[in-house]
């Protein structure tokens, strides 16, 4: 069966060399692999990269968001994360008066971000 490199499956899809290893560590495309370990894609991986390319032009949805969707298909902690995120009602906390509430939510973001860039 001839199968194609890395190099020879981008230019053949279209897709750059980087982007079919990022494909391939989301879990959406899994090239097979040479005794050496070289990536090698035949008929099965071009269909796969074609189909996914038509998904993303079709409904204009970018590569992350099909990356996500394959996440909440095998991360089960992070699906029920998400789903209980999108069915929590807000309600403030019981210690918090009504009155605070807004500086409290304030807060809790302005803590958040400090956060994140000390992080970055």
């Amino acid at each position: 069966m001839n199968l194609l490199t890395i190099q020879e499956a981008a230019e053949t899809t279209g897709w750059s060399p980087r982007m079919l290893r990022y494909i391939e560590q989301a879990g959406l495309v899994a090239a097979g692999r040479s005794e050496s370990g070289y990536r090698l894609y035949g008929p099965e991986q071009l269909q796969r990269l074609r189909t996914l390319r038509e998904l993303l032009n079709d409904y204009g949805i970018s590569l992350t968001e099909v990356g996500f969707a394959q996440r909440l298909r095998t991360d089960a902690e992070l699906a029920a994360a998400v789903q209980n995120w999108f069915t929590a009602e807000p309600a403030r906390p019981a210690e918090v008066l009504p009155s605070d509430w807004l500086a409290y939510e304030q807060n809790k973001h302005q803590n958040l971000l400090e956060g994140l860039a000390a992080t970055s």
